[in-house]
């Protein structure tokens, strides 16, 4: 007989940083719902105004929330399905607190506007960097258990894990890859649309691999030993891994259907969206048939409860996902809160419930005793299902009221709501009730913590320690003929090189061509890099996230066209890093705004948007008027874009900040000749003169 001694202090660590920063998150998520209610809870800072607290939210929620408990779940059900102890006491310490520094480095570096500007990829390079460190510490420490493992045999789990671990990597670097200006900013190396199609490659699969195989590898493990019985079909099982590995990869341009993307890319996007829900469904009902045996007591334990709710919202997200990909749907609900809503039963119906249900599992049994309250746990239960609930279906009816809204045109063919704020009044009652739901759901939270803190101490925690049988090395070579698939669960490398291969191909085939395929983006003449000033500018758009409520993509739809301008084209944005096209409309779209008001009307609109438009949700920016502008890296902004291929020529570059003021003082000249002196050195004239040259270009080239 071998003494194994799991290494569960890890896993009791990462289970309290969940529950920590997925209220932290879920707090925050609460205030910007509160926030696109009423803009007065924005409280005048800049440190928490909408843009820059949405960053947070987000990231809390996907990599501390999710995150943590992703390592909880992956530790704790690896060491017993390999029946051995971690590889590396020292490695899970070290991935435990580079990860935690991680997660606050990034809140700080939001709230004070260090930001990419590239949705759920915002980190700046340093912390990317660490990012990837930390990411290969658990890689590393995952794997060398896998070496080491006494069971030779890799169970479902397992296959989710590794698809993981490879994939993540691939996704974090490729999207990350950027030239550094200082220790706060940096360019990516992709422009425009290139840059589009890397991201939402990038965004889709993070969701694909980050908010999905790990806890779909999690449900193949808990839900069994919460039902007491085995997965339902091993076949089946297979099948999802593979053909999920496989498909999720191509649909990241359903992001960008009607954008400048290439056609081809957009109409591949849907097809492999539409396909993905064969196997997702496949997950879904293998889950839920497990459950089989255990209806009866769905009635009186809550951890059945919230995991048959999880594989339901599982189901229910990963049909309207391909639903939302088809095109003439996407037409309607893109832009929309529609999206909102998808996202969140993904990432509160399906993972959160799942990481609750998680939770109540492992806490009794690694503090051994039993769960402290069954009614709290059940409270829990219903305030989460039926906030979430209401969180989805009023942005749901909110998205369609806006679509339709949007869309519509009076008898004499003009457009019925010409004004976009017009909209946005109309929807206030439905952010009021998105707000209702979120402060259910963290209720529901805090229900939790108090009882699950009363479960562990009324308990003792130790690691578990087992005693097994003495095996064959897990690598000894069998004689045993076995399923194809069965060889492959005993090879780990193997399983790990065939998964790299299977979900590269997608993102090959699609980004490839645009990349080397000349004139896939035709460039447009009279298109011309952003002056200094105007560079500037930009960077504090990124910086205060105006890209979260603001699209600057005008599609080529008959209501888009009427009431923003000229449709979009793909050579108007070659030098744009970050793209800025956005996925969300609470604002107007924005890349045809240069000349439309006077440079005073931004001012106005910035120092509070209610002066130029009534009932606008728009905080206010104020801070602009009075900030000090910093030209100390234009110089270096300007290299690092000749670097990457932008046509600045020396002379631009060596008199970065002398052109930068020039232009400076003739927006503040302007702003003067109206009545309003004295900004010369503030910020805003330097996002005035961003607004001010958005889709001018084209008008130059006579489109």
């Amino acid at each position: 007989m071998i003494t194994v001694r799991y290494d569960d202090k890890i896993v009791k660590s990462f289970l309290i940083a969940t529950l920590f920063w997925g209220t932290i998150g879920m707090t925050a998520g609460v205030l910007l719902a509160l926030q696109l209610a009423d803009w007065h809870f924005n409280f005048g800072l800049k440190w928490l105004s909408f843009g820059r607290l949405r960053p947070v939210h987000t990231n809390a929620v996907i990599f501390a929330f999710a995150g943590n408990a992703i390592f909880a779940g992956v530790y704790y059900s690896s060491q017993r399905l390999l029946k051995t102890r971690l590889f590396s006491d020292v490695l899970s310490r070290i991935h435990f607190w580079g990860w935690q520094l991680i997660i606050v480095l990034a809140a700080l570096s939001f709230v004070f506007g260090v930001t990419t500007g590239k949705e759920y990829a915002e980190l700046e390079w340093p912390i990317d960097i660490l990012v990837a460190v930390i990411w290969l510490v658990f890689a590393y420490n995952f794997f060398g258990t896998l070496v080491k493992r006494r069971e030779k045999h890799l169970y479902v789990a397992l296959w989710f894990y590794i698809g993981t671990i490879i994939t993540i990597t691939v996704l974090h670097v490729v999207n990350s890859l950027a030239i550094p200006v200082s220790l706060t900013k940096s360019y990516p190396i992709y422009a425009g649309v290139q840059d589009a199609l890397v991201q939402w490659w990038y965004g889709h699969n993070a969701v694909g691999f980050f908010l999905t195989t790990p806890f779909l590898g999690m449900m193949y493990y808990f839900v069994p030993k919460a039902a007491g019985r085995p997965v339902y079909s091993y076949r089946l099982s297979i099948m999802h891994f593979w053909a999920l590995v496989f498909l999720y990869i191509w649909a990241g341009p359903h992001h960008l259907h009607y954008t400048a993307l290439p056609d081809w890319a957009q109409s591949l996007g849907m097809v492999f969206s539409v396909m993905l829900l064969a196997p997702s469904w496949g997950g879904m009902i293998n889950g839920l048939l497990t459950l089989r045996g255990a209806w009866e007591r769905l009635r009186t334990d809550p951890v059945l409860k919230f995991f048959a709710a999880a594989i339901t919202f599982y189901g229910m997200s990963t049909f309207e996902g391909p639903l939302m990909s088809i095109k003439s749907v996407n037409a309607l609900s893109h832009y929309t809160d529609w999206t909102v809503g998808h996202v969140h039963s993904g990432a509160l119906g399906w993972v959160g419930l799942l990481i609750f249900g998680m939770c109540y599992w492992l806490v009794p049994r690694m503090w051994n005793t039993k769960l402290h309250s069954v009614a709290m746990a059940n409270a829990h239960f219903w305030l989460a299902l039926v906030g979430i609930l209401f969180y989805v279906v009023t942005m749901w009816a909110a998205g369609v009221t806006q679509g339709l809204m949007w869309k519509e045109f009076t008898a004499d063919a003009m457009l019925a709501y010409p004004g976009f704020v017009e909209t946005v009044t109309k929807l206030k009652p439905y952010y009021w009730g998105r707000a209702l739901g979120g402060a259910l759901f963290l209720a529901g939270m805090i229900v939790a913590l108090v009882n699950l803190w009363k479960t562990a101490k009324g308990g003792r925690f130790a690691d578990e320690q087992v005693s097994l049988p003495g095996e064959e090395p897990a690598h000894a070579k069998s004689t045993i003929s076995m399923h194809w698939h069965a060889v492959v669960e005993r090879k780990p490398l193997l399983l790990a090189l065939l998964t790299l291969v299977v979900m590269s191909v997608g993102g090959i085939v699609e980004m490839l061509p645009t990349f080397l395929v000349k004139g896939n983006i035709p460039t447009i003449a009279s298109v011309k890099p952003w002056t200094p000033l105007e560079l500037e500018g930009r960077d504090m758009y990124v910086r205060e996230g105006c890209y979260t409520c603001h699209s600057q993509m005008v599609r080529p739809f008959r209501d888009e066209v009427a009431r923003y301008g000229e449709y979009s084209r793909p050579g108007e944005f070659i030098y744009d890093r970050p793209f800025q096209w956005g996925s969300k409309r609470t604002g107007p779209d924005l890349h045809r705004v240069g000349g439309k008001y006077s440079s005073l009307w931004h001012l106005r609109h910035l120092q509070d948007p209610r002066l130029t438009s009534p009932g606008s949700l728009m905080p206010s920016y104020a801070f602009l008027l009075e900030d000090e502008l910093d030209l100390s890296t234009t110089q270096r902004k300007i290299k690092v874009q000749r670097m990457l291929g932008t046509p600045y020529t020396e002379d631009e570059e060596a008199n970065a900040v002398a052109i930068a003021r020039a232009q400076a003082r003739e927006v503040a000249a302007e702003l003067e000749r109206d009545g309003a002196p004295g900004f010369e050195n503030r910020e805003v004239v330097a996002l005035i003169a961003y607004l001010q040259r958005l889709g001018t270009d084209i008008k130059k080239g006579g489109l």
